[in-house]
């Protein structure tokens, strides 16, 4: 098969985020916040643990700790007793009082708005900064990877990349900025539902037409794994 060019690459790329939001228009971060600032919060908690460990401590640590300057006044022994049910939860305890404080100190209590000076605050890599950026404040700064979007990229043939921050600058050149804050969250969702790792259901894929491992079947794809499944299909409209 020819090459596809660049350009046919980014043309391509505008029609799954269009087929993507089609089919997952209720598609959001799977993390429970009300501010930027406590979405921060619940990203650095999420590095090796689920999403709904996270989900379970935050409520009392953001009913104790809800901003930077309350969170900066706690001892990492305050923090470690709401948290320490996850994974790595010391480590953890003395990021968010070490980011805390700095956001008092450097920043007047504010999330900074860039990448370059949210990396800056301890517990704080590109992914987190970019996911917040994105999710909570609307800002375009790039692509948030994970283990669903290195997979699925690749067999989206939109990357070759093996690792996160290759993937995110690849993308980043494909991918519409308009789209860049919710694809992760839409990848997330058909990753779990849809295009899932040992059974991808190919015959029912929103993105199958756009998807050459779909169509050269090098995904994996067996027809029994499309027969409809109510309790996987809960939420989208297109198998609603």
């Amino acid at each position: 098969m020819p090459r596809e060019t660049v350009a046919a690459k980014k043309t391509r790329a505008t029609a799954i985020c269009a087929a993507l939001e089609r089919a997952y228009p209720r598609s959001r971060c799977a993390l429970h916040y009300d501010t930027p600032y406590q979405l921060l919060v619940a990203t650095v908690l999420s590095a090796q643990t689920t999403d709904l460990a996270v989900n379970r401590v935050t409520p009392a640590l953001f009913q104790r700790f809800p901003t930077p300057k309350a969170m900066a006044k706690a001892s990492p022994g305050e923090i470690e007793a709401l948290i320490g049910s996850i994974g790595l939860w010391r480590n953890k305890a003395k990021f968010l009082r070490d980011l805390s404080r700095m956001l008092v100190v450097d920043f007047g209590g504010a999330l900074p708005q860039t990448v370059a000076e949210l990396t800056r605050l301890p517990g704080v890599a590109r992914k987190t900064a970019t996911a917040v950026l994105g999710t909570a404040m609307g800002i375009h700064a790039g692509i948030t990877v994970d283990t669903h979007m290195l997979r699925i990229n690749n067999l989206l043939g939109l990357c070759s990349a093996t690792n996160a921050d290759k993937m995110s600058a690849e993308l980043e050149r494909t991918i519409p900025a308009s789209s860049w804050a919710t694809y992760t969250h839409r990848i997330i969702d058909h990753g779990r539902l849809v295009c899932i790792a040992r059974r991808p259901r190919c015959g029912v894929c929103p993105l199958a037409d756009l998807c050459p491992s779909a169509k050269n079947k090098k995904a994996g794809y067996r027809p029994e794994n499309d027969a409809h499944d109510p309790a996987s299909a809960k939420g989208l409209s297109w198998l609603s």
